[in-house]
């Protein structure tokens, strides 16, 4: 087993949240609900919140401990998942993406990009 370990339960548990950030678009009340408020907000707002967990991620990575650091990016992956769910982008677009960049290596792969 890999270092980073079985994929499984971090797919179940995105599954998971990516069905409530999906229930909380739908019928969410922006008083109550923390990704209804962000989510009416638009693409901007989920943009910078967005870009604030990935900095936070950043700085646990080189300063803190392994406890926070896992913390940070649950938070980062919630807001990546908010952020797509605002622009209509889905999670299987996320996965073609990534099986396009399976097998070349990573050189080679960004090489061939053309944006």
């Amino acid at each position: 087993m890999s270092i980073l370990g079985s994929a499984d339960r971090l797919a179940e548990a995105l599954a998971h949240l990516g069905m409530t950030i999906d229930t909380r678009a739908e019928t969410g009340d922006a008083s109550s609900s923390w990704t209804a408020k962000l989510l009416s907000k638009g693409v901007g707002a989920c943009a910078d919140k967005a870009e604030e967990e990935a900095g936070e991620f950043i700085q646990a990575l080189r300063e803190e401990s392994d406890e926070r650091v896992a913390s940070e990016a649950a938070d980062m992956l919630y807001h990546a998942l908010v952020a797509l769910r605002v622009r209509g982008v889905s999670l299987d677009d996320v996965a073609a993406a990534l099986e396009k960049r399976q097998g070349p290596s990573g050189i080679a792969e960004k090489a061939s990009r053309k944006d």
